[in-house]
């Protein structure tokens, strides 16, 4: 790994896992945040912090200085009035792209989300797809990293009402099986993107080893933790309604409860196993190993 790696959204969810390890492996990283206040318990761990933001291209011409791999893990989902995926997700990367060839930079790995397609019924999807498309088309060498849903953002979201309050939320019937990956698994897909020259020009789907139903999930959180709490549903007609109500209010809440239709309603399962055994050097972590590791000490 000659040259600075630059990690976009790196003090984020993915950057804070990806980070360690690419430090680990003696590589350069400079991290590009908008608020290096954030990032400046890095310093001490020999990294590089860089004030930047992917909406303004003219922030981001010194941070490329002597880069040769870019990382883009930037997303507008969660804000609410700030940013959105259209800003983040597509004209952001596009952005990054574009400051990374002008920079001489040889190599980016976005990562994506796994069905990230044209005519996916979620932004941040479609987002998602224009991005890659504008990467595909910018001549550099490019890897491309679909994830599936995150492992440990779910398992907050239901182990900790759970251990907090002894109730937890479910968005919908819960009966949809769904793809969820641990985090680490996909940093450590995205470092191997990084070092591994054969997967240039590659898109690469990662998930789970496992299929699971937003009832799965609890139960599995209820046993890990030992923990009983009681379940609530919001019923799907209400979440449709309130996608769409809450959408000039409180953009950001309006996405997330969107997503929960979606998730509720489309196939998001995946052969994560098959996955696995074509890379086996990076052993896929399972739900219940998430929640015992995060939640079960506790």
């Amino acid at each position: 790994m000659n040259g600075t790696i630059l990690a976009a959204g790196g003090t984020g969810t993915l950057g804070s896992h990806l980070v360690p390890l690419l430090r680990a492996r003696g590589a350069r990283v400079r991290v590009l945040t908008r608020d290096p206040a954030r990032a400046r318990h890095l310093l001490r761990d020999g990294v590089e912090v860089a004030a930047g933001d992917v909406r303004d291209p003219g922030s981001l011409a010194r941070p490329m200085d002597g880069v040769s791999t870019v990382v883009s893990a930037v997303h507008g989902f969660v804000d609410s009035t700030k940013t959105s995926p259209e800003a983040v997700d597509w004209l952001g990367n596009r952005n990054l792209v574009q400051a990374a060839k002008g920079a001489g930079a040889g190599h980016v790995v976005m990562l994506s989300a796994l069905g990230a397609a044209p005519d996916h019924p979620m932004s941040l999807y479609r987002m998602k797809h224009r991005a890659e498309e504008e990467l595909k088309a910018s001549g550099l060498a490019w890897t491309i990293i679909r994830a599936s849903a995150f492992m440990e953002m779910w398992a907050r979201m239901v182990a900790e009402p759970l251990l907090k309050t002894g109730k937890t939320t479910i968005f919908g019937r819960g009966r949809n099986p769904i793809n969820f990956v641990s985090i680490h698994d996909v940093a450590r897909f995205v470092e191997l993107a990084i070092t591994d020259p054969s997967l240039y020009g590659v898109t690469v789907d990662v998930g789970g080893p496992e299929n699971l139903t937003f009832r799965q999930v609890v139960e599995i959180a209820q046993r890990e933790t030992g923990t009983r709490g009681t379940v609530r549903h919001v019923p799907l007609p209400m979440m449709r309604v309130l996608s769409v109500l809450m959408k000039p209010v409180n953009p950001g809440f309006a996405r997330q409860v969107q997503a929960g239709v979606v998730m509720d309603t489309r196939d998001m399962s995946f052969d994560g196993a098959a996955r696995g055994r074509r890379f086996p050097s990076i052993p896929l972590t399972t739900y219940a190993e998430v929640v015992r590791r995060d939640f079960a000490v506790r």
